[in-house]
């Protein structure tokens, strides 16, 4: 996926009418459509640090389309917690 253009530098990008975060780096069809939504809506929002536990310190939990991408794609999460 190509990144929305105010995001080519962050890996995560949350939905504020949600609480969910996508990761940008690993993403099919789904989180693809979820994210162009998003940047239609206007709600989004980035962290920084730009990091998946930086996300879940603010009360965001990665969506479940990011989720599944995430684990098609063999990304291990024990390496985002620290």
């Amino acid at each position: 996926m190509e990144r929305p253009t105010r995001f080519e530098h962050y890996r995560y990008v949350g939905d504020k009418r949600t609480q969910v975060v996508y990761d940008l780096d690993n993403t099919d069809e789904t989180v693809e459509a979820a994210v162009d939504e998003l940047m239609a809506a206007e709600t989004y929002i980035c962290f920084g640090p730009d990091t998946l536990p930086e996300a879940r310190n603010r009360g965001y939990r990665l969506a479940r389309a990011s989720q599944r991408a995430r684990q098609a794609a063999g990304v291990d999460d024990a390496t985002d917690a620290a």
